[in-house]
């Protein structure tokens, strides 16, 4: 027969979580499908996040160089006089799954990365630190939602003039009123996506003295790549409209399942072209902060936006949806079964 435990033991662990506010693990069915746990990956995210902060508070003092890089002119005394308790002991006791360290550590590393990109754009040093610190505090907001929340809210980028919405449907005469209200769109979101915000990046980057110069060869294959993607983009574009009866726009959404077109050959054309013409546009820019942007951009799309999307599509298509997510790959273009056999 197994142990028998303590008649006490749970009401002292019950008290130790009330006191000093632990979050405990959540239940196996919350795991991933591989057995992940992601409490606990958390929780060793703030353990080696006060680690890495040590040692790099330890590089500070015993290398010039490194506290030049990573603080500028900023007296080292004074930062590490707040830094110390508030992010490497407040990750520390975060790592244990107290809520208020969690808050504590994660909203003081956010402050402190949003404070340094200031310090750094109006003084040209601690380029370095900036990014380790918004490395640190986009990690730490993500630990802390998993430790506060049991999971990363997503449901926020899907409400407005976001929320998937059928398109209203129009007869054929009139299907170029969708065609143009794409166009619409992709002016405006390629304008900020591929013009605006990869600027800004570019010129911080310059402004932080982390900028690199790219040879002329990877000049030509980002503007080889620029153009392939956004031919890409555009054909995925006019076929949607014209054969969806929508809008790739979540707020007017097709009302009837492409699969004709780039469609055929993978999931989601436009969000690929979307992705390959943001990390070609770093090429041209020389900004290798750029292309970590259009990295960013996948993953948050893919982890985030399109298991909402996917999610709408099954429960307007059903089975036809299914069929399709079977046979066709979402990233990765390949010839569906149907056309190769």
């Amino acid at each position: 027969m197994g142990a028998r435990p303590h008649p006490h033991s749970d009401r002292a662990c019950s008290f130790v979580r009330r006191r000093f506010r632990v979050v405990p693990c959540l239940p196996r069915c919350r795991r991933g499908a591989d057995g992940a746990d992601p409490v606990r990956a958390a929780r060793a995210y703030f353990g080696l996040q006060a680690l890495a902060g040590a040692a790099w508070w330890v590089a500070v003092f015993a290398w010039p160089w490194v506290r030049q890089e990573t603080l500028g002119s900023l007296d080292p005394v004074a930062v590490a006089t707040l830094d110390i308790p508030l992010f490497v002991a407040g990750s520390a006791i975060a790592a244990f799954g107290v809520r208020w360290a969690i808050v504590l550590s994660t909203a003081w590393t956010t402050v402190v990365a949003v404070a340094l990109a200031i310090f750094a754009t109006l003084t040209g040093e601690a380029g370095w630190g900036v990014l380790l610190m918004a490395a640190s505090a986009g990690a730490s907001v993500l630990a802390a939602c998993l430790l506060l929340f049991g999971r990363v809210p997503t449901g926020w980028m899907i409400v407005g003039p976001f929320a998937f919405r059928a398109a209203e449907s129009v007869t054929a005469t009139h299907r170029p009123h969708h065609v143009f209200a794409t166009f619409r769109q992709i002016v405006v979101f390629w304008g900020l996506f591929l013009v605006v915000i990869p600027l800004v990046i570019a010129f911080l980057e310059r402004r932080w003295m982390l900028a690199l110069t790219f040879p002329l060869p990877v000049t030509l294959i980002g503007a080889l790549l620029l153009v392939s993607a956004s031919a890409l983009g555009i054909w995925s574009a006019v076929v949607m409209s014209t054969l969806g009866d929508g809008t790739p726009l979540p707020s007017a959404m097709p009302n009837r399942l492409v699969i004709a077109g780039p469609y055929r050959f993978i999931r989601n054309p436009m969000a690929f072209a979307g992705i390959v013409q943001g990390a070609a546009v770093g090429l041209l820019l020389s900004s290798l902060l750029v292309v970590v942007y259009a990295i960013a951009g996948s993953l948050l799309w893919n982890y985030a936006i399109r298991p909402l999307e996917e999610a709408d599509l099954e429960e307007r298509f059903g089975p036809d949806f299914r069929r399709y997510t079977a046979e066709v790959r979402c990233w990765v273009p390949s010839i569906p079964k149907s056309l190769s056999a």
